[in-house]
């Protein structure tokens, strides 16, 4: 174990007590988004571990990765998941990414099954061309959105919000788009034109910064890079957009709070500008 990972373990419930008390709360605007964090940034935490930096972040909403609650437990070791995450105060926006690449429609059920169970009221999900369509009918079973997130130059099914519109249009209102704005842009295409072209299908969105916008590995602290992070978010104030924005911080994984504190410090202002 690492001397990040040590430290991180001799957190004391009073420090974590005072480090709270020292940060102003933050009132929810009906009109705002949902400022969050993908657990998938606390990738090499425990639920335990991730819990109590989620508190030091002083974040609300959350976007459940199968890292913090895998996606086969029991129901009833997905029913405890969800009453640790609730308990602790975090309500759940969504959760994912959740890969349906199998043709299956008993493996489609399962995970709409643990969806339900995990009160994730969104899937983010990584479908193909073949299951996405299938995926419709739990979608209105279950009461359940779906939103497809894009994985840029890479992904050989859904590279782009445009790609993912293209299937979703049709089809029932709550089956949408996740835009991961740092995979958009290493497409070539308009992040900002992009959010406005989804307009209502726009159901969550992962929030990342790149120093430069074609280069995958070279993600930073948002507000630091090229990403028009300000634009981005006045476009969704401009559509009165109220789903979520999921920091989704894939850089110092063993050692991720102080950038995440960072990128979420710098878009909270953001928003606050907005506001005024």
């Amino acid at each position: 174990m690492n001397s990040s990972r040590r430290s991180f373990l001799a957190v004391s419930a009073g420090a974590l007590a005072a480090s709270r008390a020292a940060m102003p709360a933050i009132a929810d605007d009906p009109h705002d988004f949902k400022l969050g964090v993908a657990t998938y940034s606390l990738r090499k935490f425990s639920r335990q571990q991730a819990i109590v930096m989620l508190k030091q972040m002083n974040v609300r909403y959350i976007n459940i990765k199968e890292f913090h609650l895998p996606v086969d437990s029991t129901p009833d070791e997905i029913r405890a998941g969800r009453k640790e995450f609730e308990d602790a105060g975090f309500i759940i926006e969504g959760g994912g990414n959740v890969s349906f690449s199998k043709d299956d429609d008993q493996d489609i059920r399962h995970k709409f099954e643990y969806a339900k169970l995990a009160g994730m009221p969104i899937i983010v999900c990584a479908p193909t061309h073949v299951t996405l369509p299938k995926m419709e009918k739990f979608v209105k079973e279950y009461d359940i959105k779906i939103a497809v997130h894009n994985h840029g130059p890479e992904d050989k099914q859904f590279p782009t919000p445009q790609s993912v519109l293209d299937v979703v249009k049709n089809m029932d209102p709550r089956c949408g788009l996740c835009i991961d704005c740092g995979h958009t842009a290493r497409t070539g295409v308009d992040v900002v034109e992009s959010i406005r072209e989804t307009g209502p299908r726009l159901l969550s969105m992962h929030i990342k910064d790149l120093a430069d916008s074609k280069a995958r590995d070279s993600q930073c602290d948002v507000g630091e890079g090229d990403l028009p992070i300000v634009g981005i978010f006045k476009q969704l104030h401009k559509m009165h957009y109220t789903g979520g924005v999921m920091l989704e911080y894939e850089i110092h994984e063993d050692d991720p709070l102080m950038g995440m504190q960072k990128s979420l410090a710098y878009m909270r202002g953001v928003m606050a500008g907005l506001r005024g």
